[in-house]
């Protein structure tokens, strides 16, 4: 199952309702960490994967990770292949993909992050915060019943990882240093 949220308490009850004691999540945005450390008393006996490229979450994620046995950090833009292939060496799967990418930006790049993440893991669910999303999926209509219950789309399965979408090189120079 596919969930889209914007208010960041509902996306942490969302998380909070979804994780199982034992499952391996994959989180991209953590930021500082504050979802990471309602995921980590949740996941007991999981696996977590947290990833975010700000400078801030350095210390605060290396805190956690001593605090917590089953969390890795990655510091790291979950735009950039090699940080994909760095965490699929972690983990070839996962039953959560957790993405706050800013809550509110972008639903364009959270979608791409979303596609790529999703195609390589094959998460039973993922959980999204990003408004634009839920805006335009508000706002759309189809006649058409096309639908996963998956955390992934069914149109991507079996692809393994995707290769590197080029239109991230594109939007920022940040990238094109990597």
């Amino acid at each position: 199952m596919i969930k889209i949220s914007y208010d960041i308490n509902v996306y942490r009850d969302i998380l909070n309702d979804t994780l199982k004691t034992t499952d391996t999540i994959v989180e991209l945005g953590c930021h500082v960490g504050k979802s990471t450390e309602l995921i980590a008393n949740k996941v007991i006996n999981g696996k977590i994967i947290s990833i975010d490229n700000s400078p801030e979450a350095i210390d605060a994620m290396g805190n956690l990770s001593e605090e917590y046995d089953n969390l890795h950090f990655i510091s790291g833009d979950v735009r950039i292949h090699n940080v994909l292939e760095e965490a699929v060496k972690l983990v070839s799967s996962c039953d959560v993909l957790s993405i706050d990418l800013g809550g509110g930006y972008h639903p364009d790049t959270v979608f791409k992050v979303y596609y790529i993440w999703s195609s390589a893991l094959r998460p039973r669910d993922t959980i999204i915060r990003n408004r634009g999303l839920i805006d335009f999926v508000r706002s759309s209509k189809t006649y058409e019943e096309i639908e996963s219950d998956n955390g992934w789309l069914k149109s991507c399965y079996g692809q393994g990882i995707p290769p590197q979408i080029k239109e991230f090189s594109l939007w920022t120079d940040k990238l094109n240093n990597k």
